[in-house]
């Protein structure tokens, strides 16, 4: 039986949003109200908004990509919503600013995105920054009542708490465990399959969410069954990638299947398949079969079966 790793090619290359950044999260400053203040008052500090998910980016005369940020005596005002993100090597501290829409530019050339364009986008420190702040937004604007006694919470410790003054509670922000896996057949054909409301022809990687008291390899087999009537055998750790969609931290696995006839459940996936390596070279190549978002890490799964970066369609 031929393993996924026979076909790695350039296995080492990072998952989208996984390389370091080269930013010290500095956790431990979090709750020092004084060295925040120093922090956020130093000339080096830079900031940049961040608001419903997006952000500004603009391009350089060099043709890089880069996040807007600006010193801090320059940002907008607020208090409640400004989010420490770590210091570099230099000595810089960054901040985020949830608003509640982005800033105007006066020189007209920035503009926003999200974290699936800006993310393919930006440099890996600019990236981290990014996916820490919308990570941080969305738990923010989703949790501002505590769970235990329903009063509304403070923010605390840099953007990273929310207290409740009613009853003590502190509450963290949320990750939500998924699984996301490329399973194979004793043919080496991959499995892929298609949600209901994608695009026709877009297939990618079977994912789903970890259950209370349930193992991730637990969770791989029950989401493949579920999805494709698929059964599972070995289960093979890859890599994570975060997902701040809104909240979720994505396990990436590849998966053994034990037996191949596809029942898809019709709820969340409307049509699956086994590819062979021709098969999926030839649909990219035709555009009859669409590849999965570029920044996802399925697209990286896919690819370590596949051996190498994946076809494109022939224009």
């Amino acid at each position: 039986m031929t393993t996924w790793t026979d076909h790695t090619a350039d296995r080492d290359r990072p998952v989208s949003l996984t390389a370091p950044s080269g930013v010290d999260r500095a956790a431990h400053h979090r709750l020092d109200e004084a060295w925040l203040a120093a922090a956020w008052s130093h000339p080096s500090t830079r900031c940049f908004v961040v608001s419903g998910g997006q952000v500004l980016i603009d391009e350089t005369e060099d043709g890089r990509t880069e996040l807007v940020m600006t010193p801090s005596f320059e940002a907008p005002l607020t208090e409640a919503h400004r989010y420490f993100l770590g210091t570099d090597d230099d000595g810089v501290s960054y901040f985020a600013l949830q608003k509640d829409t982005l800033p105007g530019r006066i020189d007209q050339s920035a503009r926003p995105a999200g974290l699936r364009e800006a993310g393919l986008l930006l440099s890996p420190r600019d990236a981290g920054l990014m996916v820490h702040a919308v990570a941080l937004e969305n738990w923010q604007r989703l949790h501002r009542y505590c769970s235990r006694c329903g009063e509304r919470t403070v923010i605390a410790a840099a953007g990273h708490i929310r207290r409740c003054p009613a009853c003590g509670a502190e509450h963290y922000p949320r990750t939500d465990p998924a699984v996301i896996m490329a399973v194979t057949d004793d043919q080496d054909r991959i499995l892929l399959g298609r949600q209901v409301h994608w695009p026709e022809g877009r297939f990618s990687t079977l994912a789903g969410f970890v259950e209370p008291g349930e193992s991730i390899e637990q969770s791989v087999r029950r989401e493949v069954f579920e999805e494709a009537g698929i059964t599972v055998g070995d289960v093979q750790y890859v890599a994570s990638q975060p997902w701040p969609f809104p909240s979720s931290l994505m396990l990436g696995f590849m998966a053994q299947a034990t037996d191949t006839d596809i029942d898809v459940d019709g709820d969340e996936i409307h049509e699956a398949r086994w590819f062979s390596r021709e098969d999926l070279r030839a649909g990219f190549e035709s555009g009859e079969v669409l590849p999965p978002y570029g920044i996802s890490i399925a697209a990286r799964l896919i690819e370590l079966w596949y051996g190498k970066p994946l076809p494109t369609r022939a224009v």
